[in-house]
This record gives structure tokens, sequence and C-alpha cells, in this order.
């Protein structure tokens, strides 16, 4: 492990508060803060990680690449990230396997000057990205096939964050950016153009993914089961939530994103009816992605079988003994 790996983790221990439960350890890192992590605040802050005998610390590691390498290293038990670094991971012989997905969807719209106001317009044109191989640029992909324009017909842009990439927009430094939902409200106010809200010509994406190494999925098998029937119940109390539990939801969306509860309810908002139930991985957004690697890498077809990648064997394991349904039935429906 490297030095830099050693002192991030003695930093976040240290960070974090005594154990007093006798439950099981988890660690679990995401890559950045957002409304996609909902999910896990509210079953870590509800106490559902705990009823099902866990007691899960979450960690924010920086960098789609040092976390996966924190997880590979075996010093964290799973993370969240999308398929396309779990996918790559695991043809470059990374012990790495998703065992199920909550978001299948993007959570972000392609946004232009406003002097572009149709798809064509972005032929020869510069779209900022966070990087080359993550969420951003896939999603331009995934976008532009839909819409049968090549993928050399633009160039993309590593700019940053959305926050950076409204500011070169701003700049005229690049002429579209893939925006969360949350910018894009400060691009309309600033003239811009919203070309595409990118859940609706990509409507399936995988992008979040639990992911863990495969040996502790084998040797921990009951630890794992745990962990995703504690996701499930949250993702469904979210669902179900009255106006009553909605709000301390919100409340608890507003803690870990150390955001006012204003900001909270306005990431909830768009959250709460996002996620999947039971949380498995959209295999149409799966495959599309699937053939984007394939198509980039020139690896043959034959290695880029689904199950070398996925295991929903404990989600099928779940279903099998009726856990979905029993959480149907215990939590009435809005």
């Amino acid at each position: 492990m490297s030095k830099k790996i050693r002192l991030l983790l003695v930093f976040l221990f240290l960070a974090s508060p005594a154990i007093l439960s006798a439950a099981e350890r988890h660690i679990h890192t995401s890559a950045g803060l957002g409304g996609s992590g909902l999910p896990l605040y509210v079953a870590k802050s509800a106490g559902i990680f705990e009823k099902y005998g866990l007691d899960v610390d979450l960690l924010v590691i920086p960098g789609g690449p040092l976390g996966m390498q924190t997880l590979v290293s075996g010093n964290t038990q799973s993370a969240n990230i999308a398929a396309m670094t779990p996918i790559r991971t695991v043809l470059a012989g990374g012990d790495i396997v998703m065992v199920g997905g909550h978001l299948n969807r993007q959570m972000f719209n392609l946004v232009t000057r406003k002097e572009i106001r149709k798809p064509e317009d972005l032929r020869g044109k510069k779209i900022g990205v966070v990087s080359l191989a993550g969420t951003n640029a896939v999603a331009v992909r995934l976008v532009l096939k839909e819409w049968k324009i090549p993928f050399e017909a633009v160039n993309l842009l590593v700019v940053g964050g959305s926050p950076t990439q409204l500011a070169a927009l701003e700049s005229g430094t690049i002429d579209a950016a893939v925006l969360t939902y949350g910018v894009t409200k400060d691009a309309l106010r600033k003239g811009m153009t919203v070309l595409a809200d990118l859940s609706k010509p990509v409507p399936e994406f995988p992008d979040r993914t639990i992911i863990m190494r495969r040996s502790f999925l084998m040797k921990e098998r009951n630890h794992v089961k745990r962990f995703m029937q504690a996701l499930s119940e949250a993702i469904y109390q979210i669902r179900t939530a009255d106006n009553q539990r909605r709000e301390q939801f919100i409340a608890i969306a507003g803690k870990h994103l150390r955001v006012n509860l204003t900001a909270a309810r306005e990431f909830y908002d768009l959250y709460e009816n996002a996620f999947s139930f039971p949380p498995r991985v959209g295999r149409n957004g799966m495959s599309a992605v699937i053939d984007l690697i394939q198509e980039e890498t020139g690896r043959p077809k034959a290695e880029f079988e689904l199950n070398r990648f996925l295991d929903e064997s404990v989600l099928d394991e779940l279903e099998k003994e009726g856990f979905f349904k029993k959480l149907e039935s215990e939590y009435t429906r809005r």
C-alpha cells in the first residue's frame, strides 16, 4: 500500500467516532459528496445498517482511481462508482465485482452556450468533462451515439467538476458541458441552453454500482448480504416516507452533504424517486457501457461476458427469500 493511501486512511480513522457497538465493521467509500449517496446516508444515520448488524463508515476518497486502489488492497470493503472503472479494473486483472447498483440513470444535463440550439450544432465544438475516462465522457459518447453524431466530430476538454465547467462555459473556453442538475440552475440564470437532460436520450446508465472484491463476496457472503439488505431498505424507506420521515431524511442529507436545509431539500427532491429497487444494475445501460469499452480497447468480445463484471447472486437470493416483498408489506407506499 502506498504511503499516500496509508496516511489518508490513518487520517480518516482518527476523524471517525469511536466504535461503541459490537456490530461488524464495514468501510464504504465514494469519490465525492452528492445526492446519489442518499440511500447510504439514510442507512447510516437512520440506524438501518445497525439493524442488520453492521457498523458502516462512509468515507470520501476524492478520485475514483484512489478509491479503487484502497478497495483492491483490502483496506475498504465496498465503494459506489459508475460502471466504467470496475469494468476496466477487472480487464486489468483486478479482484473486483459489481454486486448491485442503486442509480441507473444520468442525473446530468448537457448545457451549451446560448447560440447552440440543436445537437448538430455541436460538430467541431469543445465539450468540457471531468476526465476522459469518467462518467461525463461516457455520457457524451452515449448521447452522441443516440444522436448519430460521430464521436470524432467533437473535442473533449478536461476542465473539472460542474462549477468549473460552468465558469469555462462563461469564459468561452468550452462550448458545452455536462452539468449536475443543481449547477444547471445557475447556467440557466446566465442564459445558457440545456440541450438535453441526459436521462432522456440515454434512459439507462449504471451511474452508481456497488463494488466489492470478488474474494470478499465469496468469503463474507453473509456480510455482503446484510449490506445489500440495509441499502435496499433505505431505498424503500425513501420511496415510501411520509412527510415527517421525509423531513428527517432531508435533515440527514443536509448533514452528510454539508449544506443547509434549503439545498438539502433540492437534492432530495431531485433524487428521491431516482433509485432502483431492488438495487440491481440495469442490463441495457451496462451493455451500452461494455460495448463502448470494447470498442475503445479493441479487445475481443469474448472478454466482455457480463458475469465477469457483475455478480448479483446475493440479490437473487434475497429475491428468492421474499425479502423485497417483505419490505413492501412493511412500509406503506405514499
